[in-house]
């Protein structure tokens, strides 16, 4: 059995704070990674709101191609910074709700389980049972 003892929450949620793709990786794993294995997983957003660590030039060209509307805040040591909507930016803290939510169970804010299925299983049912009490 592979243990893993730190791990990251990545996920996709819509425009009222509703997750809809969940994906656990190893702790050291970079946002930008999870973000690509969770867009090729479902259907492609009519719009994509992220912070810095998502900007990247590869992310932007996949979703441009899909024909996503890019909402991410470009990284301050950019040269050529792309266009970017200040106002619709504003609605990025609907993800960071949702995981405060998640982090309301103490056994998922605290890490409790020591594997990767265990931890998964109980973020799921955390969100199931919050998102059905909402």
């Amino acid at each position: 059995m592979k243990y893993l003892l730190l791990h990251k929450i990545h996920a996709l949620a819509d425009q009222d704070g509703w997750l809809y793709a969940l994906l656990l990786t190893p702790g050291q794993t970079h946002d930008i990674r999870g973000a690509r294995h969770l867009l090729a997983s479902v259907a492609a957003p009519s719009c994509l709101l992220g912070d810095k660590a998502f900007d990247a030039n590869d992310l932007r060209r996949f979703l441009a191609a899909q024909g996503t509307e890019i909402v991410i805040s470009p990284m301050p040591t950019r040269t050529n910074r792309p266009a970017f909507d200040p106002i619709a930016y504003r609605q990025g803290n609907i993800i960071e709700r949702a995981f405060c939510r998640l982090k309301d169970w103490r056994a998922i804010a605290t890490r409790y389980d020591k594997t990767a299925r265990n931890s998964l299983a109980g973020i799921c049912l955390a969100a199931a049972i919050t998102w059905w009490i909402r």
